[in-house]
């Protein structure tokens, strides 16, 4: 069978891999929608540091379910569409005997620390796949991203009450902006594509800051009456956002990095204690959070189309990285389609 590999700095193609098949508690996936992350746009560039070369991308997925191993349930039927939740949990470190298995110490993403979706079939537990017949099949590979948005809301504590700024408004961004905003916070949204503002706009945010022109302390500064933002969740992960979340988060307010950055961020750390900041990291998302994401897209007047800036057919998937590349300040969401 064919799958897209990322074989080296900026180099991928489609080549041939071995077949698949299901053992015991498992299913065989026939594969129908990848959309690409911003983890496998680093990859592509050489700026994720968890991934070794070569790797298969995708962990973003919607698929249909093409033959079932032994010991499944019956509701694995054949034809069922699913969104698969492409994170492992070892059962056994801290994280996960505090239940939080999305925080693995040990765990291993599909397209990350193990080969990805971005092929015609894949084999994953039942356990692992949450079934969905009722959105779009396309929007299937949409609920992961937007599921660790949610989850970075929630680890913010997000209420009704705050005023909520978020540093980035790519996919994660836009999730974590559709997630505070169904949890009531007023949000504003931080990016310097005016593409990705209008997004964040129709997903939510009342207010948004271009940061190509504008200073973004002075304007939380601003939109806050000078108290700043009750929680503040970084979503680009770069050293100048990590520092700007702690400059504009309101004395005994929250930040969420849900952003990470491969290289070291230098802070002025008195700020962590005058005002008493609650920091935290986000990692994932949790099946709590993909449910809470499949209803509010089930709830939705209007389909999430919006979010696909460009749809490449499989055999041409090797184009998809490249064309990400050249056109990054527009692209939201590019979804390579079986």
């Amino acid at each position: 069978m064919k799958a897209l590999v990322i074989e080296a700095l900026e180099t991928c193609g489609v080549r041939d891999v071995a077949e698949v098949a299901p053992g015991e508690g498992e299913l065989l996936l026939e594969v129908r929608h990848v959309a690409l992350c911003g983890s496998d746009f680093s990859t592509f560039k050489g700026l994720n540091p968890l991934v070794t070369l070569p790797r298969i991308p995708g962990h973003e997925i919607g698929a249909e379910i093409a033959a079932v191993g032994p010991n499944v349930p019956a509701e694995y039927a054949l034809g069922r569409r699913v969104i698969v939740v492409p994170y492992t949990a070892c059962g056994k470190c801290t994280s996960c005997r505090r239940g939080r298995f999305n925080a693995c110490r040990h765990n291993a993403t599909l397209g990350v620390q193990r080969e990805g979706a971005l092929t015609e079939r894949i084999v994953v537990p039942h356990g692992k796949v949450i079934l969905n017949d009722r959105l779009a099949p396309r929007h299937l590979a949409l609920v992961e991203p937007l599921s660790v948005g949610f989850h970075a809301a929630a680890r913010g504590r997000v209420t009704a009450e705050d005023t909520v700024l978020v540093l980035g408004c790519g996919m994660i961004g836009l999730g974590v902006v559709a997630g505070a905003a169904h949890r009531g916070a007023r949000v504003i949204a931080v990016d310097v594509s005016e593409t990705k503002l209008e997004a964040a706009r129709r997903w939510g945010a009342v207010e948004t800051i271009d940061a190509s022109r504008d200073d973004v302390a002075k304007r939380v500064s601003e939109l806050t009456c000078d108290d700043g933002v009750d929680v503040a969740i970084e979503a680009v992960g770069t050293p100048a956002t990590f520092t700007l979340a702690i400059d504009v988060v309101a004395y005994s307010g929250r930040v969420v990095y849900v952003g990470y950055c491969k290289e070291p961020v230098a802070y002025a750390t008195r700020f962590f204690n005058l005002k008493e900041l609650d920091i935290m990291g986000s990692r994932g998302a949790t099946v709590a959070d993909f449910e809470a994401v499949v209803a509010f897209l089930e709830a939705r007047a209007t389909p999430p189309d919006d979010l696909i800036t460009r749809v490449f057919p499989f055999a041409e998937a090797d184009q998809a990285l490249p064309w990400w590349v050249a056109e990054r300040d527009r692209v939201v969401k590019i979804m390579i389609e079986r």
